[in-house]
Formats: C-alpha cells, structure tokens, sequence
C-alpha cells in the first residue's frame, strides 16, 4: 500500500527546496549577474522608456521576454543597471537611441539654399534651419543648391558617414519633372547604367509618376551620392531636368513636411536608420 505523506513532512520538504526552484522570483528575473551590468548605471527600463519606447510597466514586460538586448547580451534582470552614453541596446533587433546628446533631424531643404552649415558668401544655408536646435549638427550627404526636398541632420558621427557610404547601399527616392513624352526604354537605359564624365551610373529603380501634355514627373531610386548625379543621368538620358526633389532618405520619408521646416526623427525611424547600416 503506498503512503501519503503527512502535511507538515510536505512543508519540510518545501522549506528545504531551494529558492531557484520553488518559482519564488517573478518572471525574467535571475539572480546571475551580466557582463553588462554598470553599478552606477540607470536602470535599463527607466532608459528603454525615456527614449519613448513604451511605459515603464511595459518595458519592464520587455526586458522579462528577452526582447531586449544590452551590447548584445540579452539582459532578463529588472533590476539591470546600464550607461545610456556607451552601450548598445536593442530592442526587438532594432537598436534605440539612448545617449542623451544625440539627435536626429528631417529637414525639407527649400530651393536655393545651400548644402552646408556655413557659406562665405552670405548665401542661404541649412545653419539657418537648424542652428537652435543643437550644435555641431552633420548634414547626411548633399542636395544640390537648386534641388529641394529631404535631408538628415544630426551629431550622431558614425551613423552619418554610414549612412553616407556607398558600401551600405542606402537608397534615395528623387521626383524629377522633366520634358514629356517619357519613351518606353528610359527606365531600362537608367538600369542598365548611363555613362557619365566620372563612371557608370545606374538606377537601382525607375517608374513614371504622371505624364500631362509636354511633361512628365518620373520617380528615380539610387544609392549613389555623386555630385548632380541625378541630374546628370537625366540629361545625359536625353531629359533635361525641369524640378528635382529627394522626397526619401532609406526608411525616412519627406511625406508632408513642407519647404524649410524640420521635424525630428521617430524613434521608429532612427531604429531603421542603424539597422540600413547594420549598426
């Protein structure tokens, strides 16, 4: 006959059960120490929600999901203490944003203003745009001076000459308004690479937005950042260019922002921005 325990042999039996195993921590937690841990850091939820990524209460369940990594290493502990400044966190594979001195601008450059934050002579600048907003901000690539439409700015080094190199592929949207009829083979020729003064230049895509009468508003995506680029492969193409307008920047679009006004980045959109440069 098999025997049934007394109820207080099952207490004893509890008591004696170590803690790990009794469920007596609530859940994510760990009582073993990570590599990432900085003793006089801020607590990893507090940064996750100061940077906008959701509630307090919400990055805590995060960080108990294993959503969220630090320098790599997933951190579980609730009570996990990081610097903002140094460390790299990701949330969900995308990387946030947590030094507080770094910022992110969307400015939609007017026409006739110059690609630089200071001009010798007196010309209209992107420094009148952005100059209260923070210092030594970058301008992320060029537009050319009778170009309008978007351009990034921040004091974010690394992500702006990633952003800027060609190893990394970034795409560019252009609108152009060009003469019109548009012939059939254009987009083909401009994917297939027109010869410039300076190399081969290809399109990575081409499409026609709207054709009325005697022109046309063509749509032209490339990675490449040669000066007048743009223009250039139009014009050689057979096509002078009447407007030119950059109205995307990789996962960052000019959508309705108008002419000389900047907006910041969502947190959603500088995310994208480290991940189109694998940082």
């Amino acid at each position: 006959m098999q025997t049934v325990g007394s109820p207080q042999r099952d207490r004893i039996k509890a008591a004696r059960q170590p803690l790990r195993d009794r469920n007596f921590y609530p859940e994510g937690y760990t009582d073993e120490r990570d590599t990432t841990e900085v003793p006089n850091g801020v607590r990893l939820q507090k940064v996750l929600a100061q940077a906008g990524v959701a509630s307090r209460r919400a990055c805590e369940e995060m960080i108990g999901e294993g959503r969220v990594t630090v320098n790599g290493q997933v951190v579980r502990r609730f009570g996990a203490k990081v610097d903002p400044a140094t460390q790299v966190i990701h949330v969900d594979g995308k990387r946030i944003p947590t030094a507080p001195d770094l910022v992110y601008y969307a400015l939609n450059k007017p026409i006739g203003v110059v690609s630089t934050m200071v001009d010798p002579q007196g010309r209209p600048c992107l420094a009148d745009f952005v100059q209260e907003l923070a210092p030594r901000l970058f301008h992320v690539g060029r537009l050319d001076t009778e170009t309008e439409g978007l351009l990034l700015l921040t004091n974010d080094g690394e992500l702006a000459n990633r952003l800027t190199h060609p190893s990394y592929g970034v795409q560019k949207k252009y609108w152009a308004k060009v003469p019109g009829p548009i012939p059939r083979d254009l987009g083909r020729r401009l994917k297939q690479g027109i010869e410039l003064e300076d190399g081969l230049a290809r399109a990575d895509d081409f499409s026609i937005v709207q054709e009325h009468g005697q022109q046309a508003l063509v749509e032209i995506v490339l990675h490449e950042g040669r000066k007048h680029v743009v223009r250039r492969m139009l014009e050689e193409a057979g096509h002078r260019v009447i407007d030119l307008a950059r109205i995307e920047f990789g996962p960052v679009k000019l959508g309705r922002t108008k002419p000389g006004t900047v907006r910041g980045l969502s947190l959603k959109e500088v995310g994208e921005l480290y991940a189109a440069v694998k940082l």
